[in-house]
């Protein structure tokens, strides 16, 4: 039993005094100060050695710890927490293993190590959800595609293009562009399909370029028929609701976190040099929470779909309706004159029945239904 806490080299001196009185019985005092026998008998030894110095307190730290990280180690922890502030417990000894070391703590003590230090602040460790979304089977199924919110550079305004597979979290484009318009957009993604290949789908909001908010699922942009036109099938997060990407959101957390967060750049240049290294990083060396601690390299394997020299010719269903777009983006179908979309402009649409419905058709550009249309409504206006 240890000595209580109040006072306590005045307790031990009492005692020492106390129990050297001649006829004393020290076993009792022992029990009257709230201390074990062989605590007593400890302390009247070191006294006889050492005098007074042996009422001053010492350390309960052992001597020795053979469980304690070594050194080399611990060291190796707290640089890779200096080179990636970001990263925790579990990423980190993963990457030591990575790297060939031996004997790597588990993560909690890599945890310890980095609250030793003041690594780790609490709202850090507040902020540390676990995250867990479904994911598609393999590779290609889906790709997220979105834009970072811009920021400034010295010399112009930057707006970070992120393209995710969603299986893999592999980080297929990440790139500083001057704007969000088409023509921005259109040359990097398709050097993305030049070199991985084209996904069965890609999933986008419903701002620029990918679409219009106010008419969700009612129009196309040029983007899109671009997409549609290569047989990539096109789908929207439902209007302000960014969780339906959610690997992107948080692979954009990340690149806050870990690339942005009081950093600035002179210009996009600038910007896109710094961006390659963090994605080269990201795929290829840091432990992802989600795969197991596993890089999103590991899991990534491009497309056999390759990107096509030329655009297939738009080809619809022996029973469609098959009408030409003309300017501002308008058909007309049995007397009525239809807005569709001004990014049709030249480029045939189909109107196939709904066979449930007598005058309710689907609106379709290649294998995409964009709008339906209901030719009874229409005559019913004024």
């Amino acid at each position: 039993m240890p000595w209580q806490a109040r006072a306590v080299m005045d307790i031990k001196q009492e005692f020492v005094e106390l129990a050297r009185q001649e006829g004393a019985n020290r076993r009792e005092l022992c029990r009257r100060f709230g201390i074990s026998p062989s605590t007593g008998y400890a302390l009247l030894r070191r006294h006889a050695s050492e005098g007074r110095a042996a009422l001053v307190p010492r350390s309960r730290r052992p001597h020795a710890s053979p469980t304690r990280t070594q050194p080399e180690l611990e060291r190796a922890v707290l640089a890779l927490r200096r080179e990636h502030p970001a990263w925790g417990g579990r990423k980190i000894a993963r990457r030591l293993r990575d790297q060939g070391f031996g004997q790597v703590p588990a993560p909690s003590t890599v945890t310890s190590i980095l609250h030793r230090h003041g690594l780790i602040t609490p709202e850090a460790s507040y902020a540390a959800q676990p995250w867990q979304r479904f994911e598609h089977e393999a590779p290609n199924a889906l790709w997220q595609i979105d834009f970072k919110g811009d920021f400034a550079t010295a010399s112009a305004r930057c707006h970070p293009l992120t393209v995710l597979d969603d299986h893999s979290r592999y980080s297929l484009a990440l790139q500083a562009c001057p704007s969000v318009s088409t023509h921005s957009v259109q040359p990097h993604l398709q050097h993305v399909f030049e070199r991985y290949g084209l996904p069965a789908r890609i999933n986008a909001d419903n701002g620029a370029p990918w679409g219009s908010p106010r008419l969700a699922g009612q129009t196309l942009s040029a983007l899109e028929v671009w997409l549609i036109r290569l047989g990539i099938s096109v789908s929207h997060s439902a209007p302000y609701h960014p969780q339906t990407n959610g690997k992107i959101e948080r692979f954009h957390r990340s690149l806050k976190a870990e690339l942005l967060n009081a950093r600035t750049y002179l210009d996009l240049p600038h910007a896109q040099r710094a961006f390659e290294g963090w994605r080269a990083l990201y795929n290829h060396e840091r432990p992802h929470d989600a795969l197991g601690l596993n890089t999103p390299a590991s899991r990534y394997r491009v497309s056999p779909r390759t990107y096509p020299s030329t655009l297939p010719s738009v080809q619809y269903l022996p029973g469609d309706i098959v009408r030409t777009v003309s300017w501002n983006g308008e058909v007309r179908l049995n007397g009525h004159r239809l807005r569709v979309s001004n990014a049709l402009l030249k480029l045939p649409i189909a109107f196939r029945a709904d066979p449930a419905h007598d005058g309710c058709f689907d609106v379709y550009f290649c294998h995409h239904r964009f709008m339906c249309v209901d030719l009874r409504a229409l005559s019913d206006q004024p």
